[in-house]
């Protein structure tokens, strides 16, 4: 199998599972998802409750955090684990009941037959899920999947994924928060990785309402977007604002000098304007050519 099973062997399959104060609900997600995995990890990211209790006593292997640092971060455990156990597959997907754990076949089996290395399920792609999707959330989701569009993935936020050993091995997540998700696609695509989605069920009507507002979940991923794309690409990121800054201060210079040529008169807020933009694209355009330079170093280092 191109994934990274060997042969016709039946590949290792581990359910990974991150989990934040889900005690209500991580039982029977573990339960289900044992029913068609062979190993079951929780990252308990720092719980108050008995969250890693339950999912031990429900026969997972649980990894803690001794204080709660994000759902990056619980990923990046969970990719180190899965790595070290020798996973052929992994299967992620969340802790409140939201996704449907007898729906990993769907996604395990896709990625066998296609070859895949990343395998999304997608909420967009089913029609009575999209329908169960609260308004505000369908809207908010609809705002992400633009801004963070990778290789035309219609749910870029959806947490319910398999991943082949070879994605799991050159993927290395980096952010903290939830813009983790986005994250691992930009890289899987820089990395031409083969990503495919499938539609899959969604369940909102979980015993308590989310932890964190959409607003603030919303701001998450795409200040996570905006550093990702400030580090990958540095010149348009912060150099094309910076020349433009520059132009601005050029033309206000010019415009300054002719009329107080013209009329003898020293136009303050023209010169605000040229000192202002020329000091900031000074620093953009340095900032840009000084990462640019870093970036390029640590990847001939890699």
């Amino acid at each position: 199998m191109s994934n990274g099973s060997m042969g016709g062997e039946r590949p290792f399959i581990v359910a990974c599972i991150p989990a934040y104060n889900e005690e209500l609900t991580i039982a029977k997600v573990v339960l289900r998802a044992r029913r068609h995995v062979d190993r079951v990890i929780v990252c308990d990211d720092g719980s108050s409750d008995m969250t890693a209790e339950i999912a031990e006593a429900c026969g997972a292997e649980v990894i803690r955090h001794e204080r709660n640092m994000g759902k990056g971060a619980a990923m990046q455990s969970l990719f180190r684990r899965a790595r070290e156990v020798g996973a052929d597959i992994i299967v992620t997907l969340d802790a409140d009941g939201q996704h449907d754990p007898d729906e990993i076949p769907v996604l395990v089996n896709t990625m066998i037959e296609m070859g895949a290395d990343v395998v999304i399920g997608s909420r967009f792609l089913n029609r009575e899920a999209v329908n169960k999707i609260p308004a505000y959330r369908r809207v908010g989701n609809m705002i992400l999947n633009v801004v963070t569009s990778v290789s035309d993935v219609m749910d870029t936020q959806s947490g319910f994924r398999a991943y082949s050993r070879r994605a799991v091995e050159s993927i290395q997540p980096t952010e903290m928060g939830f813009a983790v998700d986005s994250e691992i696609l930009y890289k899987a695509s820089e990395l031409g990785l083969k990503i495919v989605e499938v539609p899959v069920g969604v369940e909102y009507r979980v015993p308590r309402p989310s932890k964190r507002g959409p607003v603030l979940h919303a701001l998450d991923v795409l200040l996570g977007m905006v550093k990702h794309l400030s580090m990958r690409h540095p010149l348009l990121f912060y150099g094309l604002p910076g020349v433009i800054s520059l132009l601005i201060a050029l033309v206000s210079g010019l415009i300054l000098i002719h009329l107080f040529n013209l009329t003898r008169y020293f136009s303050l807020p023209l010169a605000i304007i040229a000192l202002g933009c020329g000091i900031l694209g000074a620093i953009l355009c340095s900032t840009a050519l000084m990462l640019w330079i870093l970036i390029s170093l640590i990847r001939e280092t890699k």
